[in-house]
């Protein structure tokens, strides 16, 4: 359910930036050729030509359309230029697009908070530099591209008397200066990048995004406050974020709803007796056009996928076919985790699988529940990450199959499932501590021990409990024991000497050499040891290492119930 915020107390200038046909304009780039002329990016299958992914203005005006397969497409137009996305680990490799979108990224960020959506929408709070332009003469400042700005309300294209206006509301003075930046860094985008770019330019996120689109290619517009409510009087509300689903559905079919300005009849209490306190304020503030979402300061992603889909015949239907698929994902996850560390010293924490499934009884599709997607700390290393995810996905698995066999013999059964989609997710990124070691390692770690044959009865002697196949655990758990229950002679402790302490053992790692690197295991804990207001004395970034690297539980309302959930992994 979305999330009510209050607004904010100052007026923002907040503008969300569209790169216009970005796919075909990163191909254009690379093949000059292909500029000015009909061109589509499709998918790497060669089934009936692939899909569409992205359609250039120059094809649309063909009528090609995103939907089509590349062989109609080619009907349609017969000059039309197929370009195949790159393949690696057989799915499409969208490196060079993200790279290309960081390069714009890198632009737009030198004017404001910066926030990266997706691979080619950004979303700028521009309200500091326009309140340092405001006390300027606009007069002298306003461009050509700014004086073709779209503004919603007036019937025709912004001039520069209406940036200039000197009965002009504190609002729209700073949406004037926030357009003339937004105008001056897109035309540095395509002067530094060659790519094209559209913008909306509000006071809030919602707006913005909703205004980016309606002028394109190359184009921006502005929404004003006192447009705000014409604009979303008529507007469908499967157009606004999050009513485009279940929620907007619900609207429709309990209260007749079908555009924004529909809300406007509903009071706030009402809004909130049917769909909750805050459902219902977000509902009433959003009928308004009131949106409190703040810009992030974020220009990295929030979280890496690697995702590929069987539509028809392609369909996995054995364990093996999805575990080898698996295994391809999770290479190309680890490539961009590998990535992400080397560049940006960031590491993820959480792995999620996902998938569409389907079951099928005598040869058809019948009606199933959502192939439910699971979650468990990230181990890196791609091995690991397919152990992991073959285990969640078996999980998943048995609970979607297990509502038609309930009730029946094993005979009756004869069903089969079929997995259509399937995504690996690795997410809670979170920046690595610089020049200090992580605390986690003092849980589950190893003292190191040399290979030197000739040491090793030295360092027996220092540390008479420790040997080379003994853990840290055995400190804890006692002796290890053979089959018929008696303690191994060669590491039972003499009588005579107590165990090493662990501080003992922690000051004779310099003394053990030649050093070998730690082998990490589970930290044994129990939940009733973890002391709350010692947990609430750490410093915060130890306590946010710890969660993300454990893994946090949490209740239905997002938030963790008792100080034990933060060491219990979420799966």
């Amino acid at each position: 359910m979305p999330l009510a915020r209050r607004p904010a107390s100052r007026i923002r200038v907040i503008a969300h930036v569209d790169l216009d046909c970005f796919y075909v304009q990163v191909e254009q780039r690379r093949q000059p050729q292909l500029r000015g002329k009909p061109t589509a990016v499709i998918q790497y299958n060669s089934w009936k030509g692939g899909a569409c992914i992205a359609v250039g203005y120059e094809a649309r005006k063909c009528g090609v359309k995103r939907s089509m397969r590349g062989d109609a497409a080619k009907a349609v137009c017969p000059d039309l230029n197929l370009v195949q996305v790159p393949v690696l680990h057989e799915k499409a490799d969208l490196s060079i697009y993200r790279d290309a979108g960081s390069e714009v990224v890198a632009v737009l960020s030198r004017v404001g908070k910066c926030e990266r959506a997706s691979i080619d929408e950004v979303y700028l709070d521009v309200t500091e530099a326009a309140e340092r332009l405001s006390s300027k003469d606009l007069s002298t400042l306003v461009s050509e591209e700014a004086s073709t700005s779209h503004i919603v309300g007036l019937p025709q294209l912004g001039t520069k008397e209406w940036f200039c206006r000197p009965d002009a509301s504190r609002e729209d003075h700073l949406l004037a200066c926030g357009a003339i930046i937004i105008a001056d860094i897109r035309l540095a985008v395509l002067a530094e990048t060659e790519f094209t770019c559209s913008a909306g330019v509000a006071h809030n996120k919602m707006l913005a995004k909703l205004s980016s689109g309606m002028h394109k290619p190359a184009q921006q517009t502005l929404v004003p406050s006192s447009a705000v409510e014409s604009l979303l009087a008529t507007l469908p509300i499967s157009k606004i974020g999050k009513l485009g689903g279940k929620l907007g559905q619900e609207l429709e079919g309990e209260l007749g709803v079908k555009t924004v300005g529909d809300l406007l009849q509903f009071s706030e209490l009402k809004l909130q007796d049917m769909y909750g306190p805050n459902t219902g304020t977000w509902l009433w503030n959003t009928a308004r056009g009131i949106n409190g979402d703040e810009v992030q300061d974020r220009t990295l992603p929030k979280s890496h996928s690697s995702g590929k889909t069987f539509p028809g015949p392609r369909a996995l239907k054995t364990l093996e076919t999805v575990v080898y698929w698996l295994k391809e994902l999770a290479e190309t996850l680890q490539l961009r985790l590998d990535e992400d560390l080397s560049q940006n010293n960031r590491t993820a924490h959480l792995l999620t699988i996902h998938a569409s499934c389907h079951i099928f009884q005598e040869g058809r599709a019948t009606e199933a529940p959502k192939f439910s997607s699971k979650s468990r700390p990230l181990r890196y290393g791609v091995d690991k990450i397919v152990e992991d995810s073959r285990y969640l996905f078996e999980r998943s698995l048995h609970e979607f199959c297990s509502h038609q066999s309930a009730g029946k013999e094993q005979s009756e059964i004869t069903s089969s499932w079929a997995v259509t989609g399937l995504s690996l997710t690795a997410s809670n990124i979170m920046a690595k501590p610089m020049g200090v070691n992580p605390i986690t390692q003092y849980f589950g770690t190893r003292p190191p021990v040399t290979g030197d044959a000739g040491n090793a009865s030295e360092q027996q002697q220092q540390c008479p409990s420790i040997s080379k196949e003994v853990r840290l655990e055995e400190d804890r758990a006692g002796p290890s024991v053979t089959t018929d229950g008696s303690i191994p002679e060669s590491i039972s402790p003499p009588p005579s000497r107590k165990p090493a302490k662990l501080t003992d053992l922690w000051q004779r790692k310099a003394s053990l050499q030649p050093e070998r690197k730690e082998e990490t295991v589970a930290w044994e804990y129990k939940q009733e040891e973890i002391d709350h207001s010692v947990f609430a004395e750490l410093p915060s970034e130890i306590q946010q290492e710890l969660q993300g690297r454990l893994g946090v539980q949490r209740n239905k309302r997002g938030k963790p119930t008792t100080i034990a959930d933060f060491f219990i992994s979420k799966t």
